[in-house]
């Protein structure tokens, strides 16, 4: 039985909702009848997407603030969760990483991204999920990466982190079955947005934010337990998985990428 929050959510909390994907996302879901709830760190940006939902006829409840933050976004989940219970919850924030031009990624960035991309998601859905327990309904999301089904030698630290939410994802999925409550992972690939642009670098595959946004929201609808694109290049990760490391590394390594670090 696939529930109403995968089909039709009427309150929708997004995280990483100032610009990329999750203004995407804020933009495909807002309509008359919805709520969303929208979170980033750039309040500027943040309301820029929020005055574009509002637009759009959705009722939107908006904080900017830090995802480490675990207490304030603990505390905001629970002020959504009291005005308008949740059908669905993306845990999108995110940043990027890597080695740098003129440097090595550092132990501290790794740290960052774990904190940003791995811990913030699991505040984010730890916070949600005794409501959705309770109620015996709904639908969480950890949007990930491509590059979590493979390790990227220009990336370490982010490929990490984005493997270990897809193994925790998934963990979530099968703990959670019984209850009601269905768990997806998103995996993208080049999107086109302000964090891809960090990146050096052949980036194949390029899709716009509003076509991944719609990717996205179509396969939660259905209730798609792992939704990767664009699709050919998901199975050559696979695939890749699966052959000798060194051949494969030889040929990765042949592509130079660095990532621009972040202030």
């Amino acid at each position: 039985m696939i529930h109403r929050a995968m089909k039709d959510p009427v309150s929708v909390l997004i995280t990483g909702a100032s610009g990329g994907i999750g203004a995407a996302l804020a933009s495909a879901y807002a309509r008359p009848g919805i709520t969303l709830a929208l979170t980033g760190r750039n309040l500027d940006r943040l309301r820029a997407t929020v005055d574009a939902a509002t637009a759009a006829g959705a009722t939107v409840m908006h904080r900017a603030l830090d995802v480490r933050d675990r207490a304030a976004l603990t505390a905001w989940i629970g002020e959504v969760e009291a005005t308008r219970p949740l059908d669905l919850v993306i845990a999108n924030a995110g940043i990027t990483g890597g080695h740098h031009e003129d440097a090595e990624e550092s132990v501290d960035e790794v740290r960052n991204l774990i904190e940003i991309n791995f811990l913030a998601a699991c505040y984010t859905i730890g916070a949600a999920l005794p409501a959705m327990r309770r109620r015996r309904r709904g639908q969480i999301a950890f949007v990930s990466s491509l590059a979590g089904v493979r390790g990227l030698s220009h990336m370490p630290g982010y490929c990490a982190s984005k493997a270990a939410l897809i193994a925790y994802a998934e963990a979530m999925r099968g703990w959670l079955r019984d209850d009601g409550i269905e768990v997806a992972i998103v995996l993208p690939g080049n999107v086109d947005t302000p964090m891809l642009a960090r990146e050096s670098g052949p980036k194949p595959m390029i899709l716009s934010a509003d076509r991944a946004a719609a990717i996205i929201r179509s396969g939660l609808a259905r209730g798609r337990p792992r939704i990767a694109f664009p699709s050919g290049l998901y199975w050559l990760l696979r695939a890749s998985t699966l052959l000798p490391a060194a051949p494969v590394d030889k040929v990765l390594n042949r592509f130079r990428v660095t990532v621009t670090a972040y202030d």
